[in-house]
């Protein structure tokens, strides 16, 4: 479920990892989910193959790739979103959502900067998928501590490096 294994981790990285399985099982319509440091960093993901280092070119049912390519994309989003509110005087970005024929793509923002992004199918509930991530943000955003995203950055880049 996550980009890294439980073995090794705080207290606080298995409780986010929790947090994160929860929001992928108990979710209808929800594809995979991914969390983004504020500089671009995969920090957590529902994405299985993350963890087994399983190659993902034939998935089907989350974004072309892997975990990776749901970062990116979070990431990306994000920034553009950022700017705009800048340019338009419009605040801090709290959510973002890009609806698409085959499915939509949410991001949320969490109170240290990272980024909450899910990919949904396109027949989701978009008010119940926003519901659970304010939920896991809400109770993210405050244990999601420079040392927990520093540990959470460091066990997902070993998972992708294969050690």
């Amino acid at each position: 479920m996550t980009a890294t294994g439980t073995f090794g981790l705080s207290s606080e990285a298995r409780n986010l990892q929790w947090l994160l399985g929860n929001l992928v099982e108990e979710v209808p319509g929800v594809r995979s989910v991914a969390v983004v440091s504020s500089d671009g960093l995969l920090l957590l993901s529902s994405d299985p193959d993350a963890q087994t280092g399983a190659p993902t070119a034939d998935r089907t049912d989350g974004p072309r790739g892997s975990s990776a390519d749901l970062a990116t994309i979070v990431s990306g989003i994000g920034s553009l979103t950022v700017g705009a509110a800048r340019l338009m005087d419009g605040g801090g970005v709290k959510q973002t959502m890009v609806a698409m024929e085959e499915g939509s793509v949410f991001v949320m923002s969490i109170s240290d900067g990272s980024l909450l992004g899910v990919h949904a199918t396109p027949d989701c509930d978009m008010s119940v998928i926003a519901y659970h991530m304010a939920l896991f943000v809400g109770r993210a955003g405050h244990v999601l501590t420079p040392e927990l995203r520093s540990e959470l950055a460091k066990s997902a880049r070993s998972v992708e490096s294969g050690r």
